[in-house]
């Protein structure tokens, strides 16, 4: 039985994405997003006002990562948090993480947040 790889949508260049954004972006249901914040330490999105969850560029890609451990490589939960822990202790990272181009930008999408 060979796996089809499914191609993920570009993460656009912006600081913070919504659950069904980063649903979008990962090709995972947003349910699947929560439990996955409780069963792996690194994924922490800020929550605003509602409890709204707001994800980091580097979170996208950990979900990512997450999604290819599990669904790709066959990896269990624990398995997966396992490989993840043992990557971060050898300073591994699978992709750069840009940074935003200017700190107007940074402060002009922290206060757009902190109006929602």
């Amino acid at each position: 039985m060979s796996a089809v790889r499914e191609e993920l949508p570009v993460i656009p260049a912006k600081r913070y994405f919504t659950i069904g954004e980063v649903s979008e972006l990962c090709g995972v249901k947003p349910h699947v997003l929560r439990y996955w914040e409780q069963e792996f330490t690194q994924l922490k999105p800020v929550k605003r006002r509602g409890n709204r969850r707001y994800y980091q560029h580097h979170e996208v890609l950990l979900v990512r990562r997450i999604r290819e451990l599990l669904y790709q490589e066959g990896f269990t939960i624990s398995g997966a948090r396992n490989r993840l822990d043992e990557s971060s202790a050898r300073g591994e990272t699978r992709e750069p993480v840009a940074a935003p181009s200017s700190l107007r930008e940074e402060i002009a999408e922290i206060i757009e947040l902190l109006r929602v």
